[in-house]
């Protein structure tokens, strides 16, 4: 009679993983209805050659301006600075994209 209670084995709920994204260079906007960007004015372009590289390598870039490193899903803060260059990381810590912000 105990033996009907057991019921069967249940395997072990695995989330799906989620997908890695594509290193890209967010690109500026100029118009929408909840803010505007200014075109590139912490100069993230110049950094394109770290995407896809491991975060390591951002100390080594030699920015001077505000620099905000967000890992995978962390939070960032909401205050927009034009000035400052934004990396983020994916969930091997290698660098999928750049911005301002």
């Amino acid at each position: 009679m105990l033996a009907a209670c057991q019921g069967a084995q249940t395997e072990e709920f695995q989330p799906a993983a989620a997908p890695m994204p594509t290193p890209h260079l967010t690109a500026p906007v100029t118009e929408g209805p909840l803010e505007q960007r200014e075109p590139d004015t912490c100069h993230a372009a110049d950094y394109v050659s770290a995407l896809g590289q491991p975060a390591a390598v951002i100390p080594t870039l030699g920015i001077t301006r505000p620099v905000n490193i967000v890992e995978w899903r962390g939070i960032e803060p909401q205050e927009y600075n034009p000035q400052r260059v934004v990396f983020r990381l994916d969930a091997s810590g290698n660098v999928f994209n750049i911005d301002c912000g």
